[in-house]
């Protein structure tokens, strides 16, 4: 049994620790509010992950140390560069393995599929922050103070999970009402279920060709966004789902008094052309088969009508 931290208890942060307690590791699970899953081998603490003092006590004789954070989306300029730079040096103090849950935002717009090896040419401030972090950790790697490796996915689906599906489409399609998409509802696109997020998290880092490298999780799907809404209500025996395209204009409008809509507009190079993740590398080297696209929508679905 050794000790293995993981900094988030979002939908991934959380099933991560419950596979790694699963398997006999010990868990020790960082979050603001001490939150996350309840299990014998996993230790929740309530702690500010940005203190790098803290952080550092906290990671003291750990294997591996895994970045499974969320800050606000609206606040990723400011909230996480002080917190990737405490995660690195915590890393670097304790001498554990560093294993960082990332996204495609790096790379910028591409045209064709997303290979692993691509270089990070952002072009969005949110891009910028996470390619930043990347290069930070990598130079951390090439000099020789911590190994390092990045896991990318594309957006999330499962129960919990966060993403522009799930937020503006997913919730209206279980409760029977009209939802806006601001993106090509019928471009093919990848998505990430959290659980294979967090077996690819497993795997990179017990895998000797990850470190120094990013992998890429495999996609449960590449349906369009039409198409996927429409499963998702098939699964939960819900009315075929009232899908539009929200325009631009709309989007902007609503983000002047959201401030998380806010952040979408420099992200619609996502949603607006196909975008396919190719994680054929990680499926050769890591051996993760992604789960099956029904048995993800039933969890939401299942999610969904537990809910009062």
């Amino acid at each position: 049994m050794s000790l293995q931290v993981i900094v988030g208890a979002g939908a991934t942060g959380s099933a991560l620790a419950r596979l790694l307690a699963d398997s006999g590791e010990q868990v020790r699970l960082v979050t603001r509010r001490g939150g996350g899953p309840v299990h014998p081998s996993i230790e929740r603490v309530g702690a500010d992950a940005a203190d790098a003092a803290r952080l550092a006590e906290l990671t003291a004789g750990a294997t591996v140390l895994f970045n499974c954070a969320m800050p606000p989306y609206d606040r990723w300029p400011t909230d996480w560069p002080p917190l990737a730079a405490a995660l690195l040096s915590a890393a670097e103090h304790s001498g554990a393995d560093y294993v960082m849950l990332g996204n495609t935002y790096g790379y910028g717009p591409v045209d064709g599929p997303v290979i692993e090896g691509l270089p990070l040419t952002p072009t969005s401030r949110k891009g910028q922050v996470r390619a930043q972090m990347w290069h930070d950790a990598l130079a951390a790697h090439q000099a020789g103070r911590v190994r390092v490796t990045e896991v990318r996915a594309s957006d999330f689906l499962g129960a919990g999970a966060y993403s522009p599906f799930t937020l503006m489409v997913g919730a209206q399609v279980l409760a029977g009402v009209p939802a806006a998409y601001p993106g090509d509802l019928d471009a093919p696109h990848s998505w990430t279920y959290t659980g294979d997020a967090a077996r690819t998290l497993l795997a990179a880092a017990g895998n000797e060709e990850s470190w120094g490298r990013a992998r890429h999780v495999p996609s449960t799907t590449e349906l369009p966004a039409r198409q996927l809404a429409g499963c998702l209500a098939a699964a939960a025996n819900a009315a075929a789902p009232r899908l539009r395209h929200m325009p631009l204009t709309e989007l902007e409008e609503i983000g002047r008094t959201d401030s998380i809509m806010a952040e979408f507009p420099e992200m619609l190079y996502l949603y607006d052309r196909p975008n396919i993740l190719d994680a054929s590398s990680a499926i050769k080297s890591l051996g993760i088969t992604p789960t099956p696209i029904d048995d993800v929508l039933r969890e939401m679905a299942a999610r969904s009508a537990a809910v009062p």
